[in-house]
């Protein structure tokens, strides 16, 4: 008899995509509350700044697929979609007002090589 233990995953590290040259330099092209669309290979990602701190997260709404680099952050550092108005979480990517799946969010950090985001 064969028995096959069941072990965990393997998981991947993250890739790690200069996306400015350094954090000054995101902060003078990111506008504060104005999602900005970001295309890495074949991945569409929403950057945001609200509150003088960065977030990533998909840019498909988990609702209807709506861009939500086309929509707005209000005073609560949400996402809001543009078309049925979806609210989702920038930290968590959980959505704030409704039962739609959460988002992928996406870590940030800056260093002496740049500043970056995990893939």
């Amino acid at each position: 008899m064969l028995e096959l233990k069941k072990t965990s995953p393997i998981r991947q590290m993250p890739e790690w995509i200069k996306i400015f040259n350094s954090e000054e330099e995101a902060r003078a092209r990111i506008r504060t509350d104005h999602p900005q669309l970001l295309i890495i290979g074949e991945k569409r990602i929403c950057l945001v700044l609200h509150d003088g701190v960065f977030s990533a997260v998909q840019d498909a709404c988990s609702h209807n697929g709506q861009s939500l680099s086309k929509g707005k952050v209000n005073y609560l550092g949400e996402i809001v979609c543009p078309w049925h108005g979806y609210r989702f979480d920038l930290k968590s990517g959980r959505p704030c007002d409704s039962s739609s799946p959460d988002l992928v969010t996406y870590s940030i950090r800056s260093d002496n090589s740049g500043f970056l985001i995990a893939i």
